[in-house]
């Protein structure tokens, strides 16, 4: 076997890096690199830095570690670092102010439960992991003076995050500063050939191929990748925001929040979050677009790869039959959650509601029954003066709404 032939043809490797891509720096280059690594049988050093600064990745954190994966299954070397060091400073990208540091047991702590994750995307075993300390830890006091040296303050001033901080007047601490430098020694220490990161770390990206060049190494190609729109269909996805899909979420739990996205937006997640073809995914577009296909239905096959990518294809399967009996047939949950209430004197259904927190208010609960959103054992309750008869021991099925399911049992 020639050396080119450990890869597959340089047009094949494009088109599968390509898609999903924001943007290209610059696409000749990274056509001229895969064209000399499959000529010299060298894989190229594809590198993603994440700082750990919190415990748990969600689906927006899968979107660069896919690209970074089809690197990988193409034969290149994954690179994925730990940005341990730098954490401890803390990215300005997208702050309006300065970041409290992080101590160094939160990093590592951290950056543990991050590899549990990560294993989940990448292979571990061909997976080359490391620690920006590792390099940055070492650094003199001369050292960090000329690698200072090397990059102009007002340029550095011009990035948006730092200029509007200016404009208006917002402290700019120092090390901030040195935050894209030092990440970019990350580039230098690894003779990264490629480097991936969202769309919103292009400032940073772009210093990191200034500075290798100031040490003498070929610019490594940026990739950037969209930013995932979070469930609210507005903003991107941040647990901080409540609009997130955790990969650790119960299978069940993913699922459902998956099923929540919009039609519109389903397309962006499939496109992003999923391995389907492009063929596969126009054919797929325009059978829904033609009405031969529901959109639900194509949701529902979203959901459950997403599901089985993370927990496995059994898991994912139950998650999806369990949605469909509940959400889609209307059926009660296999195992609805029970809640016990001692025998009296007849309970009007809308304080019963109440109660068992299945409605806020009376007013509330009236509402749902007027709009035929409560049942009893199956059958729809439209009376709001229903009494219940809770004067003898026994059990019954209730549901408010759609996702509210009790089994109430009296003793």
């Amino acid at each position: 076997m020639t050396p080119a032939q450990k890869f597959l043809p340089v047009e094949e490797q494009l088109a599968r890096l390509r898609r999903g891509a924001e943007e290209i720096i610059r696409d000749e280059e990274l056509q001229a690199k895969l064209a000399q690594s499959a000529q010299a049988g060298r894989p190229l050093r594809v590198k993603l830095g994440v700082d750990p600064t919190a415990p748990d990745l969600h689906l927006g954190h899968t979107v660069v570690l896919r690209k970074l994966r089809h690197f990988q299954e193409l034969g290149h070397t994954a690179i994925f670092l730990i940005g341990d060091f730098s954490a401890m400073i803390g990215d300005p990208t997208g702050q309006s102010e300065t970041r409290p540091p992080l101590t160094r047991e939160q990093v590592e702590a951290n950056a543990k439960t991050y590899l549990t994750q990560v294993a989940k995307i990448l292979d571990p075993e061909k997976t080359e992991v490391r620690y920006n300390s590792e390099w940055l830890g070492k650094m003199t006091g001369e050292d960090l003076i000329r690698l200072c040296a090397k990059y102009r303050l007002a340029r550095m001033l011009e990035r948006e995050d730092f200029r509007n901080r200016l404009e208006n007047n917002l402290p700019i601490s120092v090390h901030e500063l040195l935050y894209p430098l030092l990440t970019a020694y990350d580039s230098v220490a690894l003779k990264s050939d490629v480097e991936l990161g969202a769309t919103e770390q292009k400032f940073n990206l772009l210093v990191h191929r200034e500075i290798q060049r100031e040490y003498g190494q070929p610019s490594q190609v940026v990739m950037t990748m969209p930013i995932l729109v979070g469930l609210d269909g507005q903003r991107k996805m941040s647990k901080s925001l409540g609009n997130y899909v955790g990969i650790t979420e119960a299978p069940g739990t993913m699922f459902g929040k998956l099923m929540s996205i919009s039609d519109v937006l389903m397309w962006s997640y499939f496109e992003l979050l999923s391995e389907k073809p492009a063929a596969e995914l126009a054919s797929l577009r325009a059978r829904v677009a033609g009405g031969a296909l529901h959109p639900m239905d194509a949701k529902m096959a979203l959901a459950q790869q997403i599901v089985a990518d993370f927990h496995g294809a059994e898991a994912a399967k139950i998650a999806a039959d369990e949605f469909q009996r509940v959400f889609r047939d209307r059926q009660a949950p296999a195992e609805a959650p029970v809640r016990k209430i001692p025998k009296g004197a007849p309970l009007r259904l809308s304080t019963l509601l109440v109660q068992l927190e299945m409605a806020a208010s009376r007013s509330e609960a009236e509402r749902l029954i007027k709009q035929g959103g409560v049942e009893i054992d199956g059958a729809r309750v439209s009376d709001t003066k229903k009494e219940m008869d809770v004067s003898r021991p026994g059990e019954f099925l209730l549901r408010a709404g759609k996702k509210k399911f009790l089994r109430v049992v009296v003793e």
